[in-house]
């Protein structure tokens, strides 16, 4: 029974010490779990990045959508942090560019 009650005790103990580092890094616990979410769908809108030319104007807003959740998600975020995912995020952002380049220009053309 005590060795249930240690565990429990240095379970609590690292969740403390994790939520005090995060914390002194001036995050936000709140926004470090969205960049942990963030990073999840970073993986999948990067995936989706490869083949946006493909895609129809549905997915174009949907992509468009979440990726606009991740860069709010990463902006809130050191980029110490992030480092690693940079290059799936240029290129995640290279895409929403044009993207909305390509929609703007649709748009120029239908209103003339």
């Amino acid at each position: 029974m005590v060795i249930i009650y240690l565990l429990v005790f240095v379970i609590f103990a690292l969740v403390a010490t994790a939520i005090f580092q995060i914390r002194m890094a001036g995050i936000k616990v709140k926004d470090f779990w969205g960049f942990i979410q963030a990073n999840e769908m970073l993986d999948k809108l990067y995936n989706f990045s490869k083949r946006y030319k493909m895609m129809s104007p549905q997915e174009q807003v949907i992509f468009l959508a979440e990726a606009e959740k991740v860069f709010d998600a990463y902006d809130k975020i050191p980029s110490m942090i992030w480092e690693d995912e940079y290059r799936k995020y240029s290129d995640v952002l290279e895409t929403y560019k044009n993207i909305r380049v390509m929609r703007w220009s649709e748009q120029q053309e239908e209103g003339k």
